[in-house]
Parts: structure tokens; sequence; C-alpha cells
């Protein structure tokens, strides 16, 4: 019987660029292609997706993409994938809306293999069947899915909670789950964002009566910031914009693209005369107007940055309206999201901000521990794999599954590119794959790397130095005088001395290179890098990037 062999190469002491891999003798099937976004170290870098060295090296065994729900750190890095490996996509109708947005930006949707699946799906590969069930997230159709292997079943939940009372009454098929676990599960991937918060996870219900208490509220404009992809969020807001005789505006390329996708797919009911245009939104009067809009996460070029610096057209927040962000900052944009809620506050707005019970405008997507603990126990896996979190989640949640049976050794933390292989149903991790970034400066993928990255780091904090040498060609003898041109490292005009002395050790460095009969250019380069760097670190404690060129004359 054939090996069974399982790995991420993204998702995995992370949130965000999620993939995962199940191979079994000549077939390979992917979970997701996720993104996720930069930090402020990545100096000019948009996005980060999974290094798929491996998986481009077994191209031939790839069987399918399967795509758990919409987001962008499950979807984001889908174009950049297919552009490489060709392979057909199995996803849910909304979430083949969202893909296909992507896929025609980056025009390759006509060459693309695309098939719509449900919750009812059956898919057979060789060996393998897959089969799902539905889950409740923060976007709609996202599902659960499971692997039937001769070796049995390996299931992965998607991203998932437990919401008893659904804002879109798309409830999660907990008969199917427990159905599944009485069949056996041989290996359980489960995501492990939350599993530091102890209960169950709140119902969007919750949110709708604040949004509307808020609304009702209100005497002038109501802005509301949310992930375009909450399309419960969204319908929450139209409701509350029906309900006070509002006008909605949609602010932000995703928000208007996503809302479109979900209108035509019917996942969304808006009143025909209710959207209007931004450059509307002053015909009519503040009271009767609502603005949807993303930047909940403090983007800096997102609608609610700009909105709340001044510097979006057509829009602006005046002393009265109401800023509602109905959305909780990500793990490491909090400042970002505290920046824009102190502009916000400065421009007079009244401004409902704070994730959970704080505000009461935002429900985590994620199940809490004991959503967690549920789902271990309708699985009752013999394996466990907790994916989709930092490593401190990832340990959280071997104790949520040794508190439900697990055997703790049943148990394995992983980096993303290491395996388990499960042969006769005895599981193991000893190897590994190539796993990684891959940085997307522009719409290009693969082209910046960490060299790349420590020369845009080094100029950001040390700036340049630029070292013009004209010299003649047939002695190898300097011309002129070298000339020293500073950008981000010194003020030339104050720094006068400094320079005068980087120019004399050059014109040292030059004449000691000619009696010791080293005259190649690279040489000479060398040496006056080497120099000057050590001299400027003296004399400043900076680094800046030393770039000579010589002119020939």
């Amino acid at each position: 019987m054939s090996t069974i062999s399982v790995f991420a190469l993204g998702g995995l002491h992370e949130i965000g660029k999620n993939m995962y891999a199940i191979e079994y003798d000549h077939d390979i099937f992917i979970i997701d292609c996720g993104n996720k976004f930069p930090d402020e170290s990545l100096l000019g870098i948009d996005l980060i997706i999974p290094d798929v060295t491996y998986l481009e090296e077994n191209k031939d065994k790839i069987r399918a993409l399967i795509i758990t729900h919409g987001h962008e750190d499950h979807i984001g890095g889908i174009p950049f994938f297919l552009k490489k490996i060709n392979v057909p996509v199995y996803a849910t109708r909304f979430t083949l809306g969202l893909i296909e947005l992507k896929l025609k930006e980056h025009k390759i949707l006509r060459e693309t293999e695309i098939h719509e699946i449900n919750s009812d799906t059956n898919l057979n590969f060789n060996d393998i069947k897959v089969n799902f069930f539905k889950v409740n997230h923060s976007i709609p159709d996202c599902l659960g899915l499971v692997f039937r292997t001769p070796q049995g079943n390996i299931v992965h939940t998607g991203d998932f909670k437990f919401d008893l009372t659904p804002a879109n009454n798309e409830h999660s098929e907990i008969h199917k789950m427990a159905e599944i676990g009485k069949e056996g599960v041989l290996l359980l991937l489960s995501e492990s964002t939350n599993a530091e918060r102890p209960g169950l996870t709140p119902s969007e219900q919750i949110v709708e009566e604040h949004v509307e208490e808020a609304f009702l509220k209100a005497s002038r404009k109501v802005f509301v910031s949310t992930f375009a992809s909450n399309i419960n969020r969204i319908q929450q807001v139209v409701n509350a914009s029906i309900k006070t005789d509002r006008k909605l505006a949609l602010l932000g390329r995703s928000m208007v693209n996503v809302v479109d996708v979900a209108m035509k797919r019917g996942y969304i009911d808006i009143p025909d005369d209710m959207l209007i245009d931004k450059d509307q939104i002053n015909d009519f009067a503040p009271e009767n107007v609502a603005i949807l809009c993303t930047g909940s996460q403090g983007e800096p070029l997102a609608a609610l940055s700009r909105l709340s610096t001044g510097n979006f057209r057509g829009a602006e927040v005046l002393a009265g309206d109401t800023v509602i962000l109905a959305a909780g900052p990500i793990p490491g944009n909090e400042k970002n999201v505290s920046k824009i809620v102190d502009n916000l506050f400065s421009l007079g707005a009244n401004v409902i901000y704070g994730s959970g019970s704080a505000s009461g405008m935002h429900v985590s997507g994620h199940g809490y521990q004991e959503d967690l603990k549920l789902m271990l126990t309708l699985m009752q896996p013999k394996y466990f794999i907790p994916i989709h979190g930092e490593l401190r989640m990832l340990y959280q949640h071997r104790l949520l599954a040794e508190s439900v049976g697990v055997e703790h050794e049943n148990t394995f933390i992983l980096n993303n590119g290491d395996v388990v292989d499960i042969e006769n149903s005895d599981a193991r991790q000893t190897r590994k794959v190539p796993a990684g970034n891959t940085y997307v400066d522009g719409i290009g993928d693969g082209d910046v790397g960490d060299i790349v990255l420590r020369d845009r780091k080094q100029l950001s904090e040390d700036g340049m130095l630029v070292i013009v040498l004209t010299m003649n060609k047939t002695d190898k003898k300097l011309a002129s005088n070298p000339d020293t041109i500073s950008r981000g490292f010194v003020y030339m005009r104050e720094s006068e001395e400094l320079l005068d002395d980087i120019n004399r050790l050059i014109t040292k460095t030059v004449k000691d290179l000619q009696k010791a009969n080293k005259s190649q250019w690279n040489d000479i380069k060398k040496s006056i890098k080497k120099s000057v760097g050590q001299f400027i670190f003296k004399e400043t404690k900076k680094k800046p990037m030393i770039l000579p060129i010589i002119i020939e004359v």
C-alpha cells in the first residue's frame, strides 16, 4: 500500500498564505493557495505567497487545487500559482466569483479550468475520493474537505466556527461531521486562529442589533468599514440603511467588486434604487446617506485611511458623522488602526471601534476553544495537525485536542515544509520538502530575494553614497578629483569636511593600488568600497550603500 504524505507550504506559524497538500502514489491534491501582506520590514513588497518549488518539480502529479473559501489568505496566490502550474480549480459558487476577478486581472481566466462545487459534490480521482461539508465562517460558501484514501479519511476543516443562528441561515452540517467521525478519521487538519480564546464564538446575529442601533442614533452620515468579503456584515448595513431611509455608497475597489459578485450570484439583497455613486453623496441630506468602505485594518491606501486624512475625492468625514469600524484588527495592524481612529476623532466624528464586545460591531469568524473542541469531538481523529495559526496557537490547540482524548504523541506541531507520512495507518514526521516565502513586487513574483530586500533595508536606514571616478583608460590614473554624492546618508552642504576626507581617502586608495599593480576596475571598486565603508563607520557609525562608478576617458 502506498504512503500518504501530508504537508503545508504555508499557514503554519503564521496567519495567512494558506497552502496544504496531500500526496498519494501518483496524485497530489492542493488545498487553498493564499497570500499574506508584508510588514514594514519588507520594503516595496506587495504580497507574500508560498514557495511552490516542490509542486513545480512534481507538477505532473497534481490533480486539483481545491479551495475552502474566498478569503485572500486562501485565494490570493492563485493567479501566481496558475501561471507556473495550470491545474483544475475547484471552488464554491461565490468563491469562484472572487477567483475569476483575479484571473481576469491577470489575463489567465480563459486558459484556466474551473469547476463549481458544493457540499453535496463527490469527486473521484483514481484511488482518492473527495467529499465536502458546510461550515460557518465570515464569508459565504465555506467548506470542509474529506479525502477518502485507501488508508483512511483525512479531514481538512477550512476556517470555521459553530454559529447556531447564522445571519445567512447557512448552518454548519454538524450531522455530516458526526457521520464522518463515526466512519473514522485517520488524520484531522483543523484551524487554530482562536485557540487561545475561551468559550464559544458569538453569533453574527449579535452584530445586527448593534448596527441597527447605531444607525438609528446617527444624526448625519454613517460610514461603515469592514472586510469587503464579509457579505453578512454588508447585508446588515443594507438592512439598517433600509430601516433608516438611507442611500448607500460603496468606496474602495475591492468593496465594489465583491458586492458586485455577491449581487450577481444572489448572496446579497440590495434594493435597486439604494446604491448611489460616490459623486452623488452630497446630493442627499447627510441623514439620508450611508457609506460602506474598505480599510478596517488601517491599510494606508484604503478608503478609510484616505477619508481620515481628508484625501478621498468625492467623500469626506465631517463633524457629527458616525464612523463604525465593523472588524477587529488583525494582530500587527493595531498601530495603523489606532492612527486612523485618532484622525477620525480629530475631524469631529463619532467613532465606534474595538473588537468583540467592546463595540458590539464585530464577532470573529474563527472558532474559540469550545468550537475547536467540538470539531475534535465530532471527528474523533487518530492523528491531528493543528494548522492556520502562529506557533503558540498550534500548541494551545494541541492541549485542546488532548483534553478531548487525542493522544499527545499523535499530534504533530509542524513547520511549513515538514511532511507527515502515513503508512499502514501509522504516521510519522521524518522529512521535509522545500517551503518558504515568495515575494511579489508589482505583478512579478520570485524576482525579489533576500539580497534585494537587504539592499532596500540598507538604503532605507543609512542611505547611499555614489562615488564617481573619472579615470584615464591608458594609464589607469585619476583624470580628475573623485566626485562623491550622498543620497539619504548625510546632507552634503553640512558635511563638506567629511566628504573631503572621503575623497582624499579614495585618491590615496587608487594610488596605492597603482603602486601594487592592481589596475582592474573590479579591484579598484572593491578596495574603495572596503576602505570608504570602514572609514564612514568609524566616523559616523553608519553603513550606507557605497556605489563606485568608473568613467573611462
